[in-house]
């Protein structure tokens, strides 16, 4: 038995240890909002926050993040309200919308260390594939954010 600690709640799961997390998080847990993209850390679709630094859960392994505050696109914030979020609906950032939900993790990650990043900040942190191309607009929605955070 493994105990995890997902947005804020407990899990106590019969898990193999070396099980990718993305999988217990979807699959076990029912969250589906992380995605499986390639399964080798590469897309970043798959990127969950464990204590608040952004990790791709295709490659790392359930026994890894015990003990740890995991956190999916579902528990980033209360009813989607998260600066990151709304940008990204302002900025209708998606197409296809697949790889979103680890865009959207990774800009978290990088606003809560960095409220006001350059586009070279950006370029340099946010390593999220997007076979759609919305690079443009992902950049602008990380900028937007950063204005809606430091808003009081």
């Amino acid at each position: 038995m493994l105990s995890l600690r997902v947005n804020r709640k407990t899990y106590n799961l019969d898990v193999e240890p070396e099980t990718p997390l993305l999988w217990v998080i979807r699959d076990t847990i029912g969250l589906t909002g992380t995605k499986f993209g390639c399964g080798m850390a590469l897309c970043g679709a798959c990127t969950v926050h464990l204590n608040g630094k952004p990790v791709r859960s295709c490659v790392t392994r359930v026994s890894q993040a015990v003990g740890q505050e995991i956190t999916t696109i579902e528990g980033l914030s209360a009813n989607a309200q998260h600066p990151a979020q709304i940008a990204w609906r302002e900025g209708d950032v998606p197409e296809c919308g697949y790889c979103q939900s680890g865009q959207i993790m990774a800009a978290a990650a990088l606003l809560a260390k960095n409220p006001n990043p350059t586009d070279v900040d950006i370029q340099r942190e946010i390593t999220n594939l997007c076979r759609c191309g919305t690079y443009l607009r992902i950049r602008q929605a990380i900028h937007r954010a950063a204005e809606l955070a430091a808003k009081p």
